[in-house]
């Protein structure tokens, strides 16, 4: 393919994962998905490879294409099949994230795959917000194994109420199933359309060139990291079950334009819910180099071939079951992100930012009653650290989440709470030649009992 035939290959394919994108949103039931934007859209080619995704969450988008490889061999695929998933220890992330695959054929072959994956703030835990302080991943919810949704394009209305009647607004749940499915209905006829344009070899050829495209922009991006073994260590606060100081550590090995990311000496799984599965940790991996490579480098595998990831079976960037995970997903990979980072200082230190406030601040509430129930869930946004050409942003999401706030006039409408107070904290990125971004103050007012959770980190360190 010529320069301009690729460029728009790339763009259409992409075009599929941010049209599904706002079909999920615009049909979406919860303030979650449909105004916080927490929900992510990719393609995959028939071997479960990346080949597209959309600007949205680094943490979903990552993991997914860890894992989905794994996860599309677990079944022999036909014409109208859709796949539901959450357990982190086969394909998902934490059990809020709740993933659909659809598979794409076109001429009776399997051409690729659609998914997305949308956070959903019931998913039925005892806890309003399914986020709980817990040590088992039982606990935090319904945990979904890769199954059968939609067969013959027909929902499986057995397994849709099986989800459904887990969570304690079964007609919302409802909803946002409806808005995940057609996403992804969405995706499989605009997929089958580009196919169908050129025929499925050209479209294969096509994938092959734009992978070997992103391979070669990667290769050119990670080559300018001089060669060296680059160690950093930072620390989790703790487990919320009385684990504190919980070190991750890291060894980046740069050799040429490739990378080893060896995560040995990192603790071992805790008691708490911050452990994560491997493909997380790789989430926030792929996060950062992507983040050294040229803003044109496609967002397929081909851009990640060269780095390699190992961390020690059972610790807590790879844990095993029945870990809980439900803060590994938000608030470990934001460390991680962290580590390499530090790591990567040593390197190229005119390149890398300070670190920013490394964490999502997950606050969840909502209340159980006979009078009516309701779930909320959001992060706070945070201070950005400053770089070498100037200050760092106040009041964003950092690194591994690219959610919106609620709007306060939506949050209010909705639920029996209100704002009071919603500002920068001024100063509070702290100060140098760069200063560093400011933090929020945000302040809620609740007109009735309810129930809160909050997750955060940077409280001790």
């Amino acid at each position: 393919m010529d320069a301009i035939s690729l460029s728009l290959f790339s763009s259409r394919i992409a075009a599929v994962c941010d049209e599904m994108g706002a079909v999920l949103r615009r049909a979406a039931f919860s303030t979650n998905i449909r105004d916080r934007l927490d929900y992510s859209c990719a393609v995959f080619d028939a071997q479960g490879e990346l080949c597209a995704q959309a600007a949205h969450i680094p943490v979903h988008l990552g993991s997914m294409a860890f894992a989905m490889q794994g996860l599309v061999n677990t079944r022999t695929w036909r014409p109208g099949d859709m796949m539901v998933v959450n357990d982190p220890f086969q394909g998902g992330t934490h059990l809020p994230d709740v993933t659909l695959v659809a598979a794409v054929f076109v001429g009776g072959d399997c051409a690729g795959f659609v998914a997305n994956r949308a956070h959903h703030a019931d998913i039925g835990a005892a806890v309003p917000g399914s986020m709980p302080i817990t040590s088992r991943l039982a606990d935090e919810g319904l945990i979904i194994p890769p199954t059968l949704l939609l067969e013959n394009s027909e929902v499986i209305q057995e397994t849709l109420t099986w989800i459904c009647n887990a969570t304690s607004d079964s007609v919302l749940s409802e909803g946002d199933f409806s808005a995940q499915i057609s996403a992804n209905i969405c995706g499989v006829k605009r997929l089958q359309t580009l196919v169908a344009e050129s025929g499925l070899s050209a479209y294969n050829n096509a994938l092959g060139e734009l992978n070997a495209y992103a391979e070669r922009l990667s290769r050119q991006a990670l080559s300018e990291i001089p060669d060296g073994i680059y160690h950093f260590e930072d620390v989790m606060d703790d487990d919320g079950l009385g684990n504190s100081d919980i070190p991750i550590k890291v060894a980046v090995h740069v050799q040429g334009h490739t990378i080893d990311v060896d995560f040995s000496g990192t603790a071992a799984q805790v008691t708490g819910n911050i452990n994560c599965p491997l493909s997380v940790a790789a989430a926030a991996v792929f996060y950062v180099f992507r983040c050294l490579m040229a803003v044109e480098t496609p967002a397929c595998a081909g851009a990640f071939r060269t780095i390699n990831i190992q961390a020690p079976e059972s610790c807590l960037l790879n844990a095993m079951p029945p870990a809980a995970v439900a803060a590994g997903n938000v608030e470990t990979s934001s460390r991680v992100v962290d580590v390499i980072l530090g790591a990567l200082a040593q390197a190229i230190p005119e390149r890398i930012p300070a670190a920013s406030q490394g964490s999502m601040n997950n606050l969840a509430m909502g209340v159980r009653c006979k009078h009516g129930n309701w779930d909320y869930y959001e992060t706070l946004a945070g201070g950005m650290g400053a770089h070498a050409c100037g200050n760092g942003l106040s009041a964003v999401q950092t690194h591994m989440t690219n959610t919106l706030n609620t709007p306060i006039e939506v949050f209010e409408a909705a639920y029996p709470v209100r704002i009071k107070r919603y500002c920068i904290r001024r100063g509070s990125g702290g100060s140098g030649l760069y200063s560093g971004g400011d933090g929020l103050i945000r302040e809620f007012e609740f007109t009735s009992n309810t129930d809160v959770t909050l997750i955060s980190e940077r409280r001790s360190h």
